[in-house]
């Protein structure tokens, strides 16, 4: 594989050189809630996580994850406009034990450029659909559309129309979510975006369906100040929505909500059942993302990871859950 050498703040295409192993070190997470040997919180049994981190001053500030189909390879992004590729390890338990193979690479804009700026290439998250990998970005709101096969070092080869008018999105609260659905499901394959914190006449989430039989705009309900932060769906069709809220007097919290695939239609607003909510009791951060992992045996785990913004007061956190069916 090649690294693309990032010019910052230039307008050229970078040469290639060879890419280096980002290392990163994992220490284990055993409890979830603080001092407590409990496992199940809602509907969720916690499985287990890391405390992810690196020499690299790059990794971090991940905004979303996503599985291939071997269950062990994830491509995310970082909010720097990076990608960042990988393969979790596992213990002889099965529980996460660290993870190889890391790779983080300057993402390409439509121009050529490389680590553009921050307002062009905020990426906050990212979807595989075939020979397709959709990124969705906020302040200058829109889903790329990059290439399965080299998407490290491609320019995007197309954009998706986002059906909400571009005037309705804010700059930092605006495209964080982009999910594709199961192709035997009610929206059959179609993307679908949610934004963070940009809300309609009613003040709730807008969101979309970018394509498919039921393509058109609809709402997610907004409560208790929570934001929505990444999404996933279940293999049923459902839409799981990871949300996050930080206020100085509680500090940071996280919820998530399930949202059943009929509801998925245009002019709807949806609200959901949550799943599990947390906080600062538990071992969370500033949960950014979360994909659906099907298991060899038929179960369903949740994995979830967390943005720590490059800071020393955070931390780049990955969990794991089975869903209770």
């Amino acid at each position: 594989m090649a690294l693309l050498l990032c010019l910052a703040g230039q307008g050229h295409l970078a040469a290639q050189a060879d890419m280096v192993p980002t290392p990163v070190t994992a220490s284990p997470i055993s409890q979830f809630r603080l001092g407590s040997d409990e496992t199940r919180f809602g509907k969720l049994e916690f499985l287990g996580g890391l405390v992810l981190g690196s020499s690299d001053a790059l990794f971090g500030s991940v905004s979303s994850i996503r599985f291939l189909d071997d269950g062990t390879q994830f491509v995310s992004v970082l909010d720097t406009g990076h990608w960042l590729r990988g393969r979790v390890q596992r213990d002889p338990d099965g529980r996460l034990a660290g993870l190889t193979d890391v790779r983080i690479t300057s993402m390409t804009d439509a121009l050529g450029r490389l680590e553009a700026q921050k307002y062009f290439m905020d990426s906050e998250g990212v979807a595989v659909r075939g020979a397709e990998i959709l990124v969705s970005y906020e302040r200058k709101h829109r889903v790329d559309v990059y290439p399965a096969g080299d998407f490290e070092r491609a320019r995007p080869v197309g954009t998706v129309p986002i059906l909400i008018p571009e005037g309705l999105l804010r700059a930092n609260g605006g495209l964080e979510t982009v999910v594709t659905a199961p192709k035997a499901s009610p929206l059959q394959g179609a993307a679908v975006i949610v934004a963070e914190r940009s809300v309609d006449e009613s003040g709730n989430l807008l969101a979309a369906i970018l394509d498919g039989p039921r393509k058109g705009r609809f709402s997610v309900a907004a409560r208790d100040a929570f934001a929505v932060s990444d999404g996933t769906f279940l293999p049923s069709g459902d839409l799981l929505l990871l949300e996050r809220r930080f206020n100085l007097a509680t500090g940071v919290a996280m919820r998530i909500r399930r949202i059943r695939a009929g509801d998925l239609v245009p002019g709807a607003v949806v609200e959901g059942d949550v799943l599990i909510e947390a906080t600062m009791a538990d071992q969370i951060d500033n949960m950014e993302g979360i994909d659906a992992l099907p298991m060899p045996d038929g179960s369903l785990h949740l994995i979830l990871v967390s943005d720590d913004n490059h800071s020393v007061f955070q931390r780049t956190l990955m969990l794991e859950f089975r869903l209770d069916e």
